[in-house]
């Protein structure tokens, strides 16, 4: 294992079972995330971005549970690299509401939500909710973690942050919010950030204002990010590595140079090929012309698929091998990582049939 290695998760499956069915929202994902770096994550809605993350955080909701896998944090990385093994923490073992549990989540990890205005109480102060995460995991009095909550808020740079501390959520504009809960979140000084569509809801200018905000912070603190986007122009300008998701899978995973100009997998080419381009909106000859997608819908979360989940909608689609035969991970090149039969060893027609795997 690398020394810089900061969290790792192993066959991580996350089921929610319900009186319909069954939904695997994660399953069987592999990640490891290092100190210092952006790892971002990307997919269509409901491939299991999210709740890899709040699995992470012990945060998964009920009926939701973690059914297998194992989730290791390496508490000290950053100032004894060399004593990992020793300081290794397996969280999915952790229950929820335990002591160390709660010594580790909105401390050691913090977590950016999707949503401000639902990440922060609307009956509570901005400043009170910031200093309550402070004198939760540091032993501080209320007037220095006063004092933390006000400079933390202006490194976040928000203006009059003496002023705005004790002003209540929905007194801030969309972008003036995102930054209070970023300034909640690095109020402990974490060693990982999740970032989950820390910029969904906010227009381009705020949007950039914020992701060069936390490139800022990650150099400033030293953390590791974990990004959750659907944007792959986001991801292109944030991460070092990509893992690309798809019905609770990683499907290929490298740094992100490879994924936008080396893509294997056929789920990531039309992911990219989906993004509108200027010179493909219109022909030389005027001509409108419409913009690639990705054809079918992603199949209802109670359905498992035999073989290749993605085999219904890939255009390299091999018949009697990708709708039976479940594939395995392959590392294409040092460091690139993918899952589909395009790039294993050829798999006869018979045997694919015999060793058809639900």
């Amino acid at each position: 294992m690398s020394e810089n290695v900061l969290a790792e998760i192993k066959n991580l499956r996350t089921y929610f079972h319900l009186a319909e069915g069954v939904v695997r929202a994660v399953d069987g994902v592999d990640l490891v995330i290092k100190s210092g770096r952006t790892l971002g994550v990307v997919g269509e809605s409901g491939c299991g971005k999210s709740i890899t993350a709040l699995s992470l955080m012990q945060l998964v909701p009920p009926p939701g549970r973690i059914e297998e896998g194992e989730i290791t944090y390496y508490r000290n990385v950053r100032a004894t690299p060399s004593s990992n093994v020793a300081d290794a923490i397996n969280i999915s073992k952790l229950k929820p509401n335990s002591r160390q549990m709660r010594s580790i989540r909105g401390n050691q990890i913090s977590m950016v939500f999707q949503e401000p205005m639902a990440a922060m109480l609307p009956v509570r102060t901005v400043g009170s909710q910031i200093i309550e995460a402070i004198t939760l995991h540091q032993n501080v009095s209320q007037e220095e973690a006063r004092t933390r909550a006000i400079d933390m808020l202006a490194r976040v740079r928000l203006p009059n942050p003496d002023r705005i501390i004790d002003n209540y959520p929905f007194q801030l504009s969309g972008g003036m919010r995102q930054r209070a809960v970023i300034a909640m979140a690095l109020s402990c000084n974490p060693n990982l950030l999740i970032a989950d569509e820390p910029t969904t809801a906010l227009d381009v200018t705020t949007e950039a204002r914020i992701l060069d905000l936390m490139r800022d912070l990650q150099q400033e603190y030293d953390m590791a990010i974990m990004f959750i986007t659907h944007n792959l122009g986001v991801i292109a300008e944030m991460a070092d590595e990509v893992a690309v998701m798809y019905m609770g899978k990683v499907v290929e995973q490298t740094d992100v140079q490879s994924i936008f100009f080396d893509a294997k997998h056929p789920y990531t080419q039309a992911l990219l090929k989906s993004i509108p381009q200027l010179d493909d909106v219109m022909s030389r000859t005027g001509e409108r012309k419409r913009l690639q997608t990705i054809k079918g819908m992603v199949p209802d979360p109670y359905t498992v698929l035999p073989g290749c989940p993605f085999h219904p909608r890939c255009p390299e689609y091999i018949p009697d091998t990708c709708n039976r035969v479940v594939p395995e991970v392959i590392e294409v090149e040092p460091g690139h990582i993918v899952r589909c039969h395009l790039y294993a060893s050829d798999i006869p027609v018979a045997q694919a049939s015999e060793d058809m795997t639900l």
